[in-house]
């Protein structure tokens, strides 16, 4: 693939990203909806200022809705995300899981409300202005979206290669990094058609990390991987949160894995690292949101997600309990 093939593919990747009901949306009453648990402590209420100040939050939403046509996905939205923090977003499909990713991303933007994203309000923001934005957040996409005519070192340093003036031999280096990261350092010369689903998926954890993003998004990575692949999948988003300290959102409705991400740790001991049972302060420090009829139903840690009596979250998590 030569270059202008490849720099039209992702613009092409990032354009299909788009809803196609993006022409015809048009701003619609927003019709309440029902009784539901608060979204946020009232001390996360003013996430504007937060935002604003760019002092502990990467993203922030602020009284967010947006509506295609008559269908509202999302109903006055309101939630942050600390830096150096994850966040695990769970919700039906078609909930509007993968929308709010597009919102942080500026692919879409919203009906009411506003988005900070490290400080700076995006959701009116020119284009040009939302690349630089885009410049410092790492995408996994659900499909991969790997390149099969480029090799596993010309996929993980896209960015690099194509965006920036940084030498190859730079480029290459912090490739073979990343790629030791996450256990893949010797397929950094093989094409994608030898690769396995999980060490595809594993690809593109690397290469959304290679350009040191300060924000990781993750639509649905364990999605379509059998359990044994998909657990080293999990494993490189512990790591990701313990050693590299990235902000991330995860988003999926695997249940099983967004448990396991958040009741788990990475450890490093002299270069080895370990995945091990987190203690309950630890795990509390990953919280999940849970998206119903567009409005965060449940915002807290895993222990108390488990225990709500909410009729709603216990018919959504009753066939995927623990123990597994």
């Amino acid at each position: 693939m030569t270059t202008a093939a490849a720099t039209h593919g992702l613009t092409a990747l990032f354009r299909a990203l788009r809803s196609p009901h993006d022409k015809s949306r048009r701003n619609v009453p927003l019709p309440a909806g029902p009784a539901v648990t608060p979204e946020l402590p009232a001390s996360l209420r003013d996430g504007a200022a937060r935002g604003q100040a760019g002092s502990a939050a990467a993203v922030v939403f602020d009284r967010v809705s947006l509506a295609f046509d008559e269908q509202v996905v999302l109903r006055d939205i309101s939630f942050e995300i600390p830096r150096g923090a994850m966040r695990i977003l769970l919700g039906d499909s078609g909930a509007g899981k993968s929308v709010l990713l597009k919102l942080i991303l500026g692919l879409l933007r919203p009906d009411s409300g506003a988005i900070y994203v490290h400080g700076q309000r995006i959701d009116g923001m020119a284009e040009r202005d939302l690349l630089k934005v885009r410049s410092e957040i790492g995408m996994l996409f659900q499909e991969n979206a790997i390149f099969d005519s480029l090799t596993v070192d010309e996929n993980v340093g896209y960015r690099l290669y194509e965006e920036t003036d940084t030498p190859r031999a730079v480029v290459r280096a912090r490739v073979e990094e990343v790629l030791t990261f996450v256990g893949l350092q010797s397929f950094i010369d093989v094409m994608p058609a030898t690769l396995s689903g999980g060490e595809r998926r594993r690809v593109g954890i690397a290469r959304a990390m290679a350009s040191r993003p300060a924000l990781l998004l993750f639509d649905d990575p364990t999605t379509g991987l059998d359990p044994i692949i998909a657990a080293t999948v999990d494993h490189e988003i512990v790591k990701l949160r313990d050693l590299q300290h990235v902000t991330s959102l995860v988003v999926t409705h695997q249940i099983r894995d967004a448990y396991y991400i958040a009741t788990h740790q990475a450890v490093q001991r002299d270069n080895r690292v370990t995945i091990v049972t987190a203690d309950d302060q630890t795990a509390a420090q990953t919280e999940f949101m849970v998206l119903h009829e567009g409005r965060i139903r449940f915002h807290g840690p895993a222990h108390e997600l488990l225990a709500s009596r909410d009729r709603y979250l216990q018919e959504f998590l009753f066939k995927t309990l623990p123990p597994w």
